[in-house]
């Protein structure tokens, strides 16, 4: 099992700044894919977005320009730099990672716990 720690979120005015990280810590043979999604009340989980291991990323068009994502393989930690929030980021945001606990395990997927990213003036 791999235990996820999420931080960095809060209460903002539009326009500022925010980055979020998720650590994961436990038994990692290999993190391979990192993601990032976010729910609002009343709304589906979104994508927001993701990155490979090699640093390949997908950013979603709500966020494009705005957010960015990268990784610290050594930490096994993925960031969300956040810029230029606007009211209708208001979310929960959890992080996503796809892994294994050893070189020969089935590939698995854990969620974090969720952290609110609330924007208002």
């Amino acid at each position: 099992q791999v235990q996820l720690e999420e931080s960095g979120g809060g209460l903002v005015r539009p326009g500022e700044s925010l980055r979020l990280a998720c650590a994961a810590s436990g038994v990692i043979f290999r993190i391979y894919h990192w993601y990032w999604y976010r729910q609002a009340p009343g709304k589906p989980r979104e994508l927001v977005a993701d990155i490979t291991r090699d640093g390949g990323t997908y950013i979603g068009d709500a966020v494009k320009g705005r957010f960015t994502i990268s990784r610290d393989n050594a930490k096994n930690t993925v960031y969300l730099q956040m810029n230029s929030l606007k009211p209708e980021d208001t979310s929960v945001y959890y992080c996503l990672l796809d892994y294994r606990n050893h070189e020969r395990d089935i590939l698995k997927q854990q969620w974090g716990h969720g952290t609110q990213v609330t924007v208002s003036s």
